[in-house]
């Protein structure tokens, strides 16, 4: 199996509602999250590939519309935005028009990130 990944990038702002009141993530502020999206498959014989990028991305657009440059805790679904949760709901909403998605991974900062392979 070969596993292709590819990588979006949103800028959002949220705040986390279940954190207590002096912790600074439950001001708004914002990030340039990167959100990854790793499907893996066999080689196409013929076509010499996993799945077509074009196609990741056309799985994606839907949601980048929904969240991009959005108040992530406005997003039904997203009350609570952790970066875990972020990624539990990109999966919910790609893997049935990717049923080969293998894990969604959030960045939102260079040096934190979750990575989520369903349940």
């Amino acid at each position: 199996m070969t596993t292709i990944q590819k990588t979006f990038q949103i800028e959002a702002a949220h705040w986390l509602p279940n954190v207590p009141e002096d912790h600074k993530c439950r001001r708004m502020h914002g990030h340039s999250f990167q959100i990854e999206v790793h499907v893996e498959g066999p080689i196409g014989d013929t076509s010499g590939w996993v799945m077509d990028f074009a196609d990741v991305s056309d799985a994606f657009a839907p949601l980048f519309e929904q969240i991009d440059h959005r108040c992530l805790n406005d997003v039904t679904g997203l009350a609570n935005p952790t970066s875990e949760n972020l990624a539990r709901w990109v999966w919910a909403h790609l893997k049935a028009v990717l049923p080969a998605l293998s894990c969604v991974v959030v960045r939102e900062t260079c040096t934190s990130a979750c990575i989520y392979r369903g349940e």
